[in-house]
């Protein structure tokens, strides 16, 4: 990711539009304060060379820097989410105005409303709600409403108490009202991206305060706006996971649903890391009326400890009727992705329906 994000292609065309927008810009020298040292630095390390060397370049008086900064950032991207960006240098120059510009967000908030048309600005805008909380939320309450959709996103998505690689507000993870005042505004936004940034924060939020959560998303699923409803689901997918049963009751899942697990069978019984588990069983409603179910599986994953530690994966929803039965089946691969290693030892299989554990196989894993 570092070198998709801060390569030397990206800081040759900052330094480009740098020196068109400031002819005394010493091109050459910031390129040879920057490119020499980029390859043994990791993602962030990278980030701060590039803000340090704009410093470093740029006159210190910050009104004058970030005008010169303004004038170079080149034309708007297109009303996309942030994985269409191509321009990551622009995280960098965010990052010199949270650096060298949070004495006078009078002038960096503005900034980085611009700079968030060309790449988000959802790290910077951190340390201004840390500093300056409550002129940041201000502005960020009229930046909901304003006419481009990235300042719309920026507004949710900046002020995520829980951002993955971003600042923890630890203001809004012990109350997060301000926050949702400012989803409020946004909760019905013409642009999906936008509502999925509303969905990721409402998620942050139900980490440490799931009953305001749930509360906020009932007042919400009364908005006849089908990208609203969308949202409701969206942002409930941990408490969902976790069984909460009133964000299950929420989407119509019954907390005491009358089933009945049956069958149930992970195999082969032995494998080794890379193989694939196939797990079955039958469910059965023993109910008088239809039921909806959602239906999900644990595995308890073996810690180098020797203890388990469980994660939730979907698997399916059926609306099953009196006496209806189902065949559920599903394949899941033990073959490592990401940092997530195994261990060998014991591993379990968990049942899950509408929150509610229905049953529990297990199965030997070895190296």
């Amino acid at each position: 990711m570092r070198d998709l994000f801060f390569n030397e292609r990206g800081v040759r065309e900052l330094a480009g539009n740098l020196a068109r927008a400031w002819p005394a810009f010493r091109r050459e020298a910031f390129l040879r304060d920057i490119l020499p040292n980029l390859a043994p630095l990791g993602l962030n390390e990278r980030c701060a060379l590039i803000r340090d060397t704009l410093h470093a370049h740029l006159p210190k008086d910050f009104p004058k820097a970030v005008a010169i900064l303004l004038k170079a950032l080149g034309p708007e991207r297109p009303n996309e989410g942030p994985e269409s960006y191509p321009g990551f240098h622009i995280m960098a120059v965010c990052a010199y105005v949270a650096e060298y510009g949070i004495d006078d967000p009078a002038r960096a908030l503005p900034a980085l409303r611009e700079m968030t048309k060309r790449f988000s600005a959802e790290f910077a805008i951190r340390p201004f709600l840390d500093r300056h909380t409550e002129s940041t939320l201000a502005v960020l309450h009229t930046w909901a409403r304003d006419p481009h959709p990235q300042v719309r996103r920026l507004a949710s998505e900046g002020s995520r108490p829980r951002l993955p690689w971003g600042m923890r507000l630890q203001k809004f993870v012990r109350d997060p009202k301000p926050v949702l005042a400012i989803l409020d505004i946004l909760k019905e936004d013409p642009e999906l991206f936008v509502r999925r940034s509303v969905a990721n924060n409402l998620n942050d939020i139900a980490k440490d305060h799931p009953d305001l959560v749930v509360a906020t998303l009932r007042r919400w699923k009364k908005v006849r706006n089908p990208g609203t409803r969308w949202l409701v689901k969206h942002a409930l997918r941990t408490l969902l996971k976790q069984g909460h049963p009133e964000a299950l009751e929420l989407l119509g899942y019954p907390r005491n649903v009358e089933v009945r697990i049956s069958s149930l069978l992970v195999a082969p019984a032995r494998i080794r890391v890379g193989d694939v588990v196939t797990i079955q069983f039958d469910v059965r409603s023993s109910a008088k009326t239809a039921q909806a179910l959602m239906i999900d599986y644990i595995v308890h994953h073996v810690k180098a400890n020797g203890r388990t530690s469980p994660k939730v994966f979907k698997l399916t929803t059926r609306r099953l009727k009196p006496g209806e039965s189902a065949r559920i089946e599903k394949r899941h691969s033990f073959r490592p992705i990401g940092i997530r290693p195994y261990y060998p030892g014991t591993h379990a299989i968990e049942i899950q329906v509408n929150g509610q554990s229905r049953g529990r196989a297990t199965f030997e894993l070895t190296q």
